[in-house]
C-alpha cells in the first residue's frame, strides 16, 4: 500500500506564510510527479504546484511568485511554501503523487487526505 500524508495546515493571517509537507510511504518503486492541489466546498480541485523527479516545476497563475514547491526525492517528501497568503488561498490542500510500486505497473496516481488552509482577513 502507499500513503500520503500531508501536514502544516492551519489559521493565518493575510499576508502571512505557511508551509505545507507531504510525506509518501508504502510500497514505493518511483515517483514520477508531486503536486499540490486545493478545494473550496463546491467546487473543483485545481492544480497548485506540480513537481517533477527531474526538478521540474509549475505553478498555477493564481499562486506564481508566492507559493514554491519543493522536492526531497530521497525522502519522497514534497512541500508547498505559501507567502502573502490572501483569504482566497483559503482551501483544503491535497498532496498527489504518480507513483509505481515496482517496475513492472503502471503509474498511479495516489492522495492525501489533505489539510486545511484558512486565511484570515
Amino acid at each position: 500500500q502507499v500513503q500520503l500524508v500531508e501536514s502544516g495546515g492551519g489559521l493565518v493571517q493575510a499576508g502571512g506564510s505557511l508551509r505545507l509537507s507531504c510525506a509518501a510511504s508504502g510500497s514505493i518503486f518511483s515517483i514520477q510527479y508531486m503536486e499540490w492541489y486545493r478545494q473550496v466546498p463546491g467546487k473543483q480541485r485545481e492544480l497548485v504546484a506540480s513537481s517533477t523527479s527531474e526538478g521540474f516545476t509549475a505553478y498555477a497563475d493564481s499562486v506564481k511568485g508566492r507559493f514554491s514547491i519543493s522536492r526531497d526525492n530521497a525522502k519522497n517528501t514534497v512541500a508547498l511554501q505559501m507567502n502573502s497568503l490572501t483569504p482566497q488561498d483559503t482551501a483544503r490542500y491535497f498532496c498527489k503523487g504518480q507513483i509505481k510500486r515496482n517496475k513492472w505497473e503502471a503509474w498511479e496516481d495516489f492522495w492525501g487526505q489533505g489539510t486545511q488552509v484558512t486565511v484570515s482577513s
